[in-house]
């Protein structure tokens, strides 16, 4: 399992670089959200993966190993309603941006010789 869960990150990463060195600003937008997304998959993965346990310390009466990390939860989840917010935010400037200059190239030139 650590080894898809890390394949998985590891393609999302490499892809969002990818994407990210691309002319076009909306290629540039794909990419961010997807090192958003592997990052979130590896803070979550930092948790563990546990089923069948608690998600919240009540009180520690035995071995901390029992419980899961709620933290890394908490981090996921303000990290994607962020990372929507500023999607959208992109989105509305790379709109702006097409209508005014007439192209959507990230250094603003057409990319015909």
């Amino acid at each position: 399992m650590e080894l898809v869960l890390a394949a998985a990150i590891g393609i999302l990463a490499a892809s969002g670089v990818w994407l990210l060195l691309r002319p076009r600003t909306f290629q540039v937008i794909i990419g961010l959200t997807l090192i958003s997304y592997a990052v979130n998959l590896f803070i979550f993965s930092i948790g563990g993966l546990r089923t069948g346990a608690d998600p919240v310390l009540h009180e520690v009466a035995g071995d901390v190993a029992q419980y899961t990390d709620p933290l890394p939860q908490a981090l996921v989840l303000t990290a994607i309603v962020i990372g929507f917010a500023t999607t959208a935010l992109f989105l509305v400037v790379l709109l702006t941006s097409r209508g005014l200059t007439g192209n959507d190239h990230v250094d603003g030139e057409d990319g015909t010789p």
